[in-house]
């Protein structure tokens, strides 16, 4: 039986690190460079699961043994039985994060695949509002702002890819003491227009859940 322990972003780390080695051994003669990458990918990918001591340790450690794409193909196919899915959610739930759109238009949830999901966006065109949901803490936490269109490729903040950008601005909810009642503060970044590709692209959720942090005034 195959527990899932692996995250998205994980995943998507020991990928890049299992490409690293394959270019190594096709870029690099010298072999003292190769067992370098080689160790250091098997390090930083053990780093990642420090509590781990069985059978999926060795697994995970296998990466320093791949030789050609077949491998690094047949390494990652079988790390996804692991992959641990974002949290099951029902579209009440998500209408609940944002009680007041009383037409929220949702995505497809039976059209994706949550095993390579760290955070689920959408956009919704007609209100010019882009919708974020993460579990934070055993539960989920629904950010919504508008997203403005960058029509050009940059920085994601989120995925750090070279991809197409929107701006993407919420209203913080933290408030100073004493605060007008007018008074708000936005927070806006560059975020992927293509949710999708993020997601595939994610390697490290830190910046992403600070931006959410710094909305939702925690």
């Amino acid at each position: 039986m195959h527990v899932p322990f692996i995250r998205n972003h994980q995943y998507n780390f020991i990928k890049n690190q299992a490409n690293a080695v394959l270019h190594a051994l096709r870029s690099v003669n010298d072999r003292k460079v190769v067992e370098s990458v080689r160790y250091s990918a098997q390090t930083k990918v053990a780093e990642l699961f420090p509590d781990i001591t069985d059978n999926r340790k060795t697994m995970l450690e296998s990466i320093s043994e791949l030789k050609t794409a077949e491998d690094v193909q047949q390494y990652l196919q079988a790390l996804e039985p692991y992959l641990l899915a974002f949290p099951q959610m029902t579209e009440t739930q998500i209408r609940k994060l944002f009680p007041k759109n009383k037409k929220l238009k949702l995505p497809d949830l039976s059209q994706i695949d949550f095993r390579f999901v760290s955070y689920l966006s959408w956009t919704d065109i007609s209100s010019n509002k882009m919708f974020i949901v993460y579990p934070e803490g055993g539960q989920f936490v629904g950010v919504e702002g508008r997203f403005t269109a960058t029509n050009k490729k940059s920085f994601c903040f989120v995925c750090n890819r070279f991809e197409e950008l929107t701006l993407f601005s919420a209203v913080s909810k933290k408030r100073p003491a004493n605060a007008s009642p007018d008074y708000y503060n936005s927070v806006g970044n560059y975020i992927c227009m293509n949710g999708h590709e993020c997601n595939k692209n994610l390697t490290d959720v830190t910046p992403l859940e600070r931006f959410i942090r710094s909305v939702l005034g925690e």
